[in-house]
């Protein structure tokens, strides 16, 4: 019971400390005075609490201004924590209390001579965030100290600190890029990267200035950190566009036919192709570029595709792909942002996604913006794709059209439709689909599917007069407005045909009875449908009226006699019992009825735009005898439809910018847009691009060590220099050896290894027989002296007995 007791007393406690983390109590502000008088104590833990106190109100927008006074004093105090929180309070006070900041600059100054390199940083940084603008020159003065502090923080601190000066003063600017061209060169990455940063934002128009550290930021920028990647990436780009030509070349290449030389029937021919060749610096930098791709940040990924897209040839696009697909796998924000730059991307090279078609599978946990995009993608690479990718792909499209979210069902039929426009083989598969979705009880699913069904017809009209006559038996069984107008105004496009598959007199037959109950857009278009087939109806009789009286009675002169009093009438006998040309020729057919009735039906409805509508199709149609300009206005043929890509609007917007995700019509700037390509021979002269020797080196003291090589290979280098050395003795500079002739002294020396083997066998051989020879001589002497042996211990005997 104890025990039971005690689990249920944790459990308890846990879930109390849960709920307290989960909703925790606001705290309360300590009155004025005694926050003061933590703020003059002389303890440093009693000001650090203190100055918590007051950070924490700051955040929470309550006001701090009394506090300024006894925060500020705190500055020269040698701890560093509550020198920070001191920075803070006066970053964010110093413009609305400007005296009594620069009081504080005295100690701030005193702080750029710290032993700490933090504390140096720190200080600097405080000094060019005070928007007072008297102190321009002092923060001038301090960054170029920065400069040449030894500490690589402090240094990136003082590169961070330009742009914020310039701001404060303007004039300062020959000062600042004299300091500028320093960083640049600085030998620190990520020195180089903020100095990149500071270049962009005070002087991106200086390109003289990146001339000398043009390969050596380009060398840097795989181990800068993500913002330097990007704000260099962007650099560079610039850069190239201003500097680095491209050239352009029309080459022969030759083909043979035959399958092997010597072949007879091979043939020689030569085709004739543009290569792009590209400056060697700028292969350099698209040479670092790649191994950008893995970088972990999905914006350096999207930059270095936008470098590709604006300054490489098709094989760096190529290669940018796959790192740009990897991106689906982040979560759904990168998700869709990577998902534009594909599209953008696909609509150049369509074909190299073909290979990663099923990483664009939509997942029941994705939002209809990534849904939208990934079928996008489908129908941009469904006609490059094999016939088992394009059957997986119809498959999922087909699939999602019985979703349960509309917006994805209408998607699914769109893509569906321009998967067909897209390949002729396959849309009459793709119809078959969508003849499926007529007879749904969606009706949005029904329309969308009609729409684009008439999309289709209108291709090839001839050979879809069946599907027509299919969708004109599902308008009983239609409800949606929009699908039975599209059926409809089908029906009134084949009502020209010839007499056994003409169904639209039927149809308008059938329609004209259940008119008043009809939607607004069914009436327009059963009004449309009536014109038609009365149109059709007056150019056949046309057409069989005799032409007997234009040949027998023809006039006598060509000029018009009717002003003529004199002239004679050249009528025939018979023309009073001729008709009326400006009414029908047979009132009792049933399609001048249906006309007449549909008139009289729309006459009395209460849209005004079907009265309008109808009145002008009435006045069009009311002379029999021409109806020239109503056959150009009802009968003209219509233009082919074609549904493009959504994306296609955004085509030719850069990578990575907002304008991608938002549209050109949301009034966002594309950004800064790069300069057109420099001509060749208008480029500056390759040579100040040279570096000077031991300028940027990552081994100042080392020699025979240039440029700024990783420093393993810079290490290398110097040991085999000093092996040199060593191996000189007096024999003047070693030559460097080849390959060759380090095989040839790794060939001689097994050589002599075998023949010393060989001496030593000779010489163990020799030493063996000596040594028998030897063995044989001891045991002689031995069996001698045993012969001796007792005559000399039978003396010794006798001598001991006497």
């Amino acid at each position: 019971m104890l025990e039971t007791a005690r689990d249920l007393t944790l459990e308890a406690a846990q879930s109390a400390g849960a709920a307290r983390s989960l909703n925790p109590r606001p705290s309360k502000d300590l009155p004025f005075a005694q926050v003061k008088k933590l703020l003059d104590s002389r303890n440093d833990r009693d000001i650090l609490e203190g100055l918590r106190k007051v950070i924490s109100m700051m955040y929470r927008s309550k006001p701090c201004l009394p506090y300024f006074s006894s925060v500020v004093k705190n500055v020269a105090s040698p701890n560093v924590e509550i020198k920070k929180l001191v920075y803070i309070f006066l970053l964010h006070y110093a413009e609305a209390e400007p005296d009594l900041a620069l009081l504080s600059i005295n100690t701030i100054q005193k702080s750029l001579t710290d032993q700490n390199p933090q504390v140096r940083a720190m200080a600097l940084r405080v000094m060019s965030g005070i928007k007072v603008p008297v102190i321009s020159q002092i923060v001038s003065l301090a960054i170029k100290r920065g400069c040449g502090d030894m500490s690589p923080y402090v240094r990136k601190a003082a590169a961070l600190a330009i742009p914020k000066c310039y701001k404060l003063d303007p004039n300062t600017l020959p000062q600042l890029l004299d300091y500028l061209s320093i960083l640049l060169g600085d030998k620190q990455y990520y020195v180089a990267g903020s100095a990149v940063t500071a270049y962009l934002e005070i002087c991106p128009e200086r390109v003289d200035l990146i001339h000398k550290h043009y390969r050596s930021l380009v060398r840097k920028l795989v181990d800068m950190d993500e913002w330097g990647q990007l704000a260099t990436l962007r650099l560079m780009s610039i850069y190239a566009r201003k500097c680095l030509p491209t050239i352009t070349k029309t080459i022969r290449k030759s083909r043979t036919t035959g399958f092997y030389d010597d072949e007879a029937s091979g043939e020689e021919g030569s085709t004739l192709e543009e290569v792009q060749i590209l400056d060697p610096d700028l292969e350099l930098f698209l040479k670092a570029c790649k191994s950008l791709l893995h970088s972990r940040n999905s914006a350096v990924i999207v930059s270095v595709a936008r470098c590709f897209m604006d300054l490489g040839t098709l094989e760096h696009i190529d290669s940018a792909i796959g790192p740009l697909v990897a991106l689906l796998r982040s979560p759904q924000d990168i998700q869709q942002v990577a998902l534009y730059n594909i599209v953008d991307v696909c609509l150049a090279r369509p074909e190299r996604f073909v290979r990663y078609a099923d990483h664009f599978l939509v997942h029941a946990s994705d939002p209809f913006s990534v849904a939208r995009l990934k079928f996008e993608v489908w129908t941009l690479i469904y006609p490059h794709c094999e016939n088992h990718i394009r059957d997986m792909i119809l498959y999922e499209l087909e699939h999602f059209t019985r979703a349960l979210n509309p917006d994805i069902v209408q998607e699914s039929v769109r893509a569906i439709g321009r998967c067909a426009q897209s390949d002729d083989h396959a849309s009459a598969r793709c119809l078959r689909l969508l003849l499926k979705q007529v007879s749904s009880l969606d009706g949005n699913l029904s329309a969308e599917a009609l729409t684009v069904i008439r999309h289709l017809i209108q291709q090839d009209p001839q050979s879809h007069i069946k599907t027509v006559i299919r969708l004109a038996k599902n308008l009983d069984t239609t409800p949606n407005p929009e699908a039975r107008a599209t059926i409809i105004w089908l029906v009134g496009e084949f009502a020209g045909t010839d007499d056994e598959s003409n169904i639209a007199p039927d149809v308008l037959r059938i329609l004209a009875k259940g008119f008043a109950g009809e939607s607004e857009p069914a009436k327009l278009q059963i009004v449309l449908l009536a014109a038609k087939v009365y149109l059709h109806y007056l150019n056949r009789v046309r057409e069989q009226q005799p032409q007997a009286s234009a040949q027998e009675w023809p006039p006598a002169t060509t000029h018009d006699d009717s002003d003529n009093p004199f002239a004679t009438s050249s009528s025939p006998p018979n023309s009073s019992s001729r008709t009326n040309p400006k009414e029908p020729p047979n009132l009792d057919h049933p399609i001048p009825k249906l006309w007449n009735y549909i008139l009289l039906l729309a006459r009395y409805d209460t849209s005004y735009d079907l009265r309008d509508r109808t009145r002008t199709y009435r006045a069009l149609l009311s002379n029999a005898s021409s109806t020239q300009l109503a056959s150009l206005l009802l009968l003209a043929p219509k233009p082919v439809p074609h549904a493009p890509s959504p994306s296609e609007n955004r085509k030719g917007l850069p990578l990575g910018s907002t304008s991608l995700v938002l549209g050109s019509k949301v009034g966002i700037g594309h950004g800064q847009e790069l300069p057109e390509w420099v001509e060749e021979g208008q480029e500056p002269d390759p040579k100040l691009r040279d570096e000077v020797g031991g300028q940027n080196d990552h081994l100042g003291g080392v020699s025979g060590v240039g440029g700024d090589r990783p420093a393993g290979e810079a290490l290398d280098a110097a040991v085999r220099g000093e092996r040199a050395k060593e191996m000189e003795k007096g024999k003047g500079r070693m030559v460097e050896k080849s390959l060759e002739d380090w095989l040839g002294e790794e060939e001689e020396e097994e050589g002599e290894e075998s023949d010393e083997e060989e001496n030593t066998e000779e010489e163990e051989s020799e030493y063996e027989e000596i040594t028998d020879s030897e063995e044989e001589e001891d045991e002689d002497e031995r069996a001698e002296t045993k012969a001796l042996v007792p005559d000399e211990e039978s003396s010794s005997l006798s001598s001991s007995k006497a």
